[in-house]
Order: structure tokens, then sequence, then C-alpha cells
């Protein structure tokens, strides 16, 4: 049963977790139809009992809670068999501005452009290899892409046997932790001879100790460069003592999970929606053709919107009794902010299931009507890495090839760990773009 100091909502727990899991989207919708703008799902132990918050300024209040209030780190202990206990996803208080703080710079704007030539190397080469005629899995595609871009970006490393060796190993580790049947606790404690945790545990040790070795050797020669790597080994905390390499391991492949899986989906989902909406297709071509960066910028805005990847905002544990939106929490539950339903309310976005980038050209969205990065000081380092990142994929992509829809019927949605992907990888094929000025020599 729902605690009477809790907003009502669904139940009971099997069907709560079933929903949640396999249905997301369908279960959240109805749950807001029959319960309202809040609404309490108990996940069973461990989560417990998540409050949805779907109202921006609730929201608001929610991201700016003090952090002995509400506890974000907790959120996401799922994901700590992948990115260790010190991933600044997991810290909390102190201890997670003290890490956020010593990883910001290497995020800000001018370390980004260092990045643009080498995001459009790999984006360039990898549509290049693109068969015409055939067709593929884009999400496939797309994994490629990001998990290459974020390799180069935060290793800083150059073609050949090491990256090979480190692309393919750290590849595996993310396929192997995108499965619920690897990482949940009760699985890990109760099936774990008859699921994948053992072959997650040997990938893992084989990761570490390449990342390991590789920030070992870049400790000792003192090497200078553009990726995060480098300005990570470069930071100092207050006290003058730079990360430990445990505490470096952890955020490096915190920036791997999180940079990887979330944009190669993004970018599916992208051209899933571009694909039944011919005529921002045909716009967004335009843009890619004339770099047209500010419709490319207000298109990623868009797909973000309509398709976040992550549904929920990092629940936060509720640790002392708060009051949020007029009304009074105990401690005990979590509050968590709906992405999905806030991003889908036809208050906050008119006709908000159209795909429509133009409702972004106007100016920036709402602080907190637009969250596909979460908010406040837990809001996604990397949000304007991948930003860029997706804005350059789309203009490599539309400038190189036309793209036609190769699925019988329409997407569904799928889980890969935390995040929502196209259930059959939005299959696609392509053909070589012929440019006006190519048809005219032609004639």
């Amino acid at each position: 049963m729902i605690d009477a100091t809790l907003p009502p909502g669904p139940g009971p727990i099997p069907f709560n977790m079933l929903g949640w899991t396999l249905r997301p989207i369908p279960f959240m919708e109805r749950c807001r139809r029959r319960y309202g703008e809040r609404f309490t799902v108990d996940m069973g132990p461990p989560e417990g009992k998540w409050i949805f918050l779907t109202q921006p300024d609730e929201i608001r209040e929610m991201f700016t809670a003090p952090a002995d209030v509400l506890h974000p780190g907790e959120g996401l202990r799922v994901l700590e068999p992948v990115v260790g206990s010190r991933s600044v996803l997991l810290l909390d208080g102190g201890e997670h501005l003290a890490q956020r703080k010593l990883m910001l710079p290497a995020f800000h704007g001018e370390r980004m452009r260092a990045l643009i030539g080498v995001m459009e190397e790999v984006a360039e080469r990898e549509v290049a290899a693109w068969r015409p005629g055939e067709p593929f899995v884009l999400h496939q595609r797309t994994q490629a892409l990001t998990l290459e871009i974020i390799l180069r970006a935060v290793f800083g490393m150059v073609a050949g046997s090491r990256l090979d060796e480190l692309r393919s190993t750290l590849k595996e580790l993310l396929d192997l932790g995108a499965s619920p049947l690897t990482l949940l606790p009760p699985f890990r404690r109760r099936l774990g001879p008859l699921t994948t945790w053992a072959r997650f545990v040997d990938v893992r040790d084989h990761a570490d100790a390449l990342i390991l070795a590789l920030i070992d050797e870049r400790r000792r020669a003192g090497e200078e460069g553009d990726d995060v790597l480098t300005m990570l080994l470069a930071a100092r905390d207050e006290g003058g003592q730079p990360m430990t390499d445990g505490e470096l391991r952890d955020e490096l492949v915190t920036l791997l999970v999180a940079g990887h899986e979330t944009t190669a989906s993004a970018l599916s989902w992208g051209f899933e929606q571009l694909m039944r909406a011919p005529d921002v297709l045909e716009r967004v071509t335009g843009a890619a053709l004339e770099d047209d960066t500010a419709y490319l910028e207000a298109t990623v805005k868009e797909i973000l919107r309509r398709r976040p990847v992550l549904p929920i905002a990092q629940p936060r544990r509720i640790k002392q009794p708060v009051e949020i939106g007029g009304r009074m929490y105990p401690a005990g539950p979590a509050f968590t902010a709906c992405i999905y339903l806030v991003h889908h309310d036809e208050r906050v976005y008119r006709e908000p299931y159209a795909f429509r980038p133009e409702r972004f050209l106007d100016g920036s969205p709402g602080k907190f009507s637009w969250i596909p990065f979460g908010g406040g000081v837990r809001r996604c380092l990397g949000a304007s890495f991948a930003q860029l990142e997706m804005r350059i994929a789309l203009r490599a992509i539309l400038a190189a090839v036309e793209v036609t829809n190769a699925l019988d019927g329409r997407e569904g949605t799928g889980r890969r760990s935390i995040t929502l992907s196209p259930r059959r990888g939005t299959p696609i094929s392509v053909r070589p773009r012929v440019r006006e000025q190519e048809l005219a020599l032609s004639a």
C-alpha cells in the first residue's frame, strides 16, 4: 500500500516493476492520466518508493534542494558494478561537488571546440563505410560512431592495436552492462551462475587493467593534449592533490557509459522521427548542406525533447522531511523528475507529440521544462559535448547520403540498462546524395 502521506499511485509491486521495465512510456502516461501531476510508484527493494514529479515548478524545487535533504547518488547504485564506487554519478554532498569541480574544465567551450575536428573525422569516416542500397540497423552504427568519438576524446589514442583492444573490450563491457540480468542485485545474488555476471566481471577486470596501464603510462610521460584524460591528470583539488588512479578509472568509465549509449540511441531515435516527418527531414537536410547551425541545433533539441533517452532524472532519496509544491514529504522515498512526461505536456509544449524543431528557433527552452540532461548541480557534465556530437553526426550523415526507412511497421521502445532505445534499432537504407552542383556538371 502507498503511504497516506504520499501521492497515490499504482500497485502491486510486481506489476509496477513489469510496467516500468517492459513498457515504461505507456506505464508513465497511464499513471498521469489516472493519478495526476504527481504519483508514487513502489518499485520494491532496494529502490523503494519513487515519487514522480511532472511539473516544471516542482522539478525546479527538487533540483535545487540542499544535498543533505535529497541524496541523488543513491538513485543510480545499479550502475556501480560498471562505473565504480567513486564515480561522480554515485557521490553525494561535498564529495560530489569536489569531484564535479575537478571534471568541469574538461567540458568548457574551448575544450569542446578543440574536439570538433575529431568528431567530424570519425563521423565522416563512419558514413563513408555504409553500403548503399543494403538495409542495416542504424543503432549499431551510431553505437560504433559514438564509442569511437568518446574513446578519441577521452583517451586521445591514435589508431593501433592498443586502441583496437580497448575498443573491443569496452564495447563488450558496455553491452554486458546494458542487460538488467547482469546488474540488478536480485539477479546477481540469486541467479549469478545462470546469467552473464561472471563474464561481466572478467571483462571488467580486463578493461580496468588496460585503463590503469594507460593512466600509469600517461602519468610517467607527462604528455599534454586536448583529451579528457590529460585534463583529469592535471586536475588538483583544493589541497593540491591529484585524483587517484581508482578515481580516474571510475570517472573515465563513467564518461564512456554516459557518453556512448545515450548519444547513440538519441541519434537513432532522431532518424526514426525524421523519416516520419518528411517536411522536417527535407529542411534539416538543407540545413546540413548549407551548414545552418541554428536549425541543426533546434533539431537536436527536438530529438532530445520528443525521445529523451533517459525517461526520468536521477532519483533523489529524501533524507529529511521536505516541502515540494506546497506539500510535505517524509524521509524515505525518492523523488524523480519525469523527463518524458514534462516533454509531452500540452501545457508546456504545443502539440507535444509532433516533431517540430521550429519550436526551438525562437529562443532557448525553459530551464526546467526541457531537461534531457537533468538539472541543478547534478546536470550531466557532458550535455554540451553530446549536443555538439549529435549536430556534427546529423550534418555528416545528411550531407553524404539520402536515408530511407527500412522498417516494416512502427519502431518500439527497448531498454539498455537505464536508457530507452529503438527496440529494432531503426533499420534504414541509404544511397549517396547527389548535390545540385554535381547534377549541373553532369548535364
